[in-house]
């Protein structure tokens, strides 16, 4: 794609890093079957090669975002389908992380849309305040339906009926390895997931264990930065992820940072990217570099085969494991290798509708997304879904009577740990 970017614009790294996506671009329009807005609405605008339209000529005119182009950004669920289609290797995570960023910079929403994203990214990365909320969802649920707006609509709807108690083990302290030790990691406890399922760090923290891990928390750990991120808030997303960045370089030598929720796992990767004109790069890109995901570590280091357990089990590819982290075989290789019969659904690839904030934000879109994606598991007959995302997990489980689990929950139980809790006994 040609580009008329001025000498004076390309100064800015980040429109310098736009500039090199943009032409990188050939219009081939290959990213337009496997984007899962453009599969619902049918609108070039609502593809990946309509929205690099719509960015190329922002930043080239070097102009406040208008409600036009917000409206099909904001409509883009940075499955980053598009990554993995596309012949020619556009990254279109950066650019369009770069183009939010020049949204909130320049546009001025509407008053309910500001009050909502401010609210998402003052709650969501904080624990303890998601538990509040999600405490007053439960309470505000019978009245849900006089609610004008249909984001916070979904807002409450989306609260867990159970809310599980603190759990002690996210507290910032060492788990010694079970025999032997031969590794070294520090685990990403997470934000949201830590009020939502906190079965799922316990799970990783005894199969690491008995796989001859150090598990370290590190002290003072927080949001990775991601959901601020993808909301164009950079000055927070930068600050926390400043503020982790420290946290693991604190603890001294480690062999990875394990990371369970896979929305985490792709940013934490990208940190080298994020710093990478800050005085902090170095250290940014040590920990971008340690970063793995847990089925990715497992698979490193390698996993004991399980008994078969007679259990099927649909996979659920999260979108930021396939596609943003390129990690797609070692999932369905563990759960294999433990004892499951594992089975995929029709076009795995397309994005169940949670994407962060996106089924808060964009309730209706996301609504679809989910329907179809559950109907794809459904039709597979499975006893189980996994998935490696807490997001997806709260999407896909909110739509079906299957139980899903984290795949590291399986994977312990069928090593020695104990039966996932959400499981009933009849499995």
């Amino acid at each position: 794609m040609q580009t008329n970017f001025t000498p004076e614009q390309l100064t800015d790294p980040g429109v310098a890093r736009a500039n090199e996506i943009l032409r990188a671009c050939v219009h081939c329009g290959f990213c337009t079957a496997t984007c899962p807005t453009y599969q619902v609405l049918g609108d070039e605008l609502d593809s990946p090669r309509g929205r690099i339209y719509l960015i190329k000529d922002m930043l080239e005119n070097d102009r406040p975002a208008d409600a036009r182009t917000v409206k099909h950004l904001d409509r883009c669920l940075s499955c980053l389908a598009c990554m993995t289609t596309c012949p020619s290797g556009v990254h279109y995570m950066h650019l369009i992380d770069h183009a939010r960023a020049h949204v909130e910079r320049t546009h001025k929403r509407p008053m309910m849309d500001r009050l909502l994203r401010w609210t998402l990214a003052k709650i969501v990365p904080y624990s303890g305040r998601f538990r509040l909320a999600m405490l007053g969802a439960k309470i505000a649920r019978p009245f849900a339906g006089l609610l004008p707006d249909a984001r916070l609509r979904a807002m409450i709807s989306m609260a867990p009926k159970q809310i599980p108690p603190v759990s002690r083990n996210d507290d910032a302290q060492t788990f010694p390895a079970i025999g032997a030790r031969k590794y070294r990691v520090a685990l990403q406890i997470g934000c949201a997931q830590r009020a939502l399922n906190t079965d799922i760090n316990d799970a990783t923290i005894r199969l690491l264990r008995r796989l001859g891990c150090e598990v370290v928390i590190p002290r003072n750990l927080g949001c990775c930065g991601a959901l601020t991120h993808h909301m164009g808030r950079e000055d927070d997303s930068h600050a926390q992820a400043a503020h982790n960045i420290r946290a693991y370089l604190s603890e001294g030598d480690l062999d990875a940072v394990i990371i369970n929720t896979s929305g985490c796992g792709t940013t934490v990767k990208d940190y080298g990217h994020m710093f990478r004109n800050d005085p902090r790069a170095a250290d940014a890109a040590k920990v971008a570099g340690l970063a793995c995901d847990v089925s990715e570590f497992l698979e490193r280091i390698g996993l004991p085969e399980g008994a078969p357990k007679g259990l099927r089990v649909a996979y659920h590819a999260a979108c930021s494991l396939q596609h943003g982290q390129q990690i797609k075989t070692a999932p369905k290789d563990l759960l294999r290798k433990a004892g499951f019969e594992v089975v995929e659904p029709v076009d795995s690839h397309l994005c169940c509708g949670s994407a962060g904030t996106y089924n808060l934000l964009q309730p209706e879109i996301s609504a679809e997304l989910k329907a179809r994606k559950v109907a794809t598991l459904e039709a597979k007959s499975p006893q189980i879904i996994a998935a490696g995302n807490i997001g997806c997990m709260i999407q896909i489980g909110s739509g079906t009577e299957v139980p899903i689990v984290h795949t590291v929950e399986l994977l312990d139980w069928a090593t020695g740990g104990p039966r996932p809790p959400s499981l009933p006994e009849r499995l």
